[in-house]
């Protein structure tokens, strides 16, 4: 079976639905350099997770504007437990970064132990609204 391809504008066929689950404008980094240069970067501490935010240089080339990557170490818990909170930070972020996050930027969440996967989901959207205005200079 051949699943249902996502529309190219990003809108679902019916009215009131989220984005598709393939996010046409965010690239996943997967490379350990790019993580390390995002770690040397901007970071906001939320109650559930740690946001980290770099823009990239101009010799680094990129097809998607808005670059994110996703870590939990094992302090967060067994395998089942990064698992989860990895799930909950990926909702997020497709659902806000989008609208809300930079061009030419990588952002990294980094889950924390026993909250971000604990935490209710309203709470985890308004800590990553709160960490981008803190990031983007709306409020120091």
């Amino acid at each position: 079976m051949i699943p249902p391809e996502a529309p190219l504008d990003g809108i679902c066929a019916t009215k009131g639905n989220p984005a598709p689950a393939a996010s046409l404008r965010l690239e996943t980094l997967t490379k350990r350099p790019d993580f390390q240069r995002a770690s040397r970067a901007k970071r906001v501490a939320t109650p559930g997770f740690i946001l980290q935010m770099r823009p990239r240089r101009e010799d680094e080339p990129s097809a998607a504007p808005i670059r994110v990557g996703f870590t939990c170490s094992k302090k967060v818990g067994n395998a089942v437990a990064r698992n989860r909170a990895k799930r909950r930070l990926r909702e997020i972020a497709r659902l806000t970064l989008p609208q809300a996050g930079l061009a030419g930027m990588d952002y990294v969440f980094v889950g924390r132990r026993e909250a971000t996967a604990a935490l209710s989901f309203d709470q985890l959207l308004a800590d990553l609204t709160r960490a981008l205005d803190i990031l983007h200079g709306a409020r120091k």
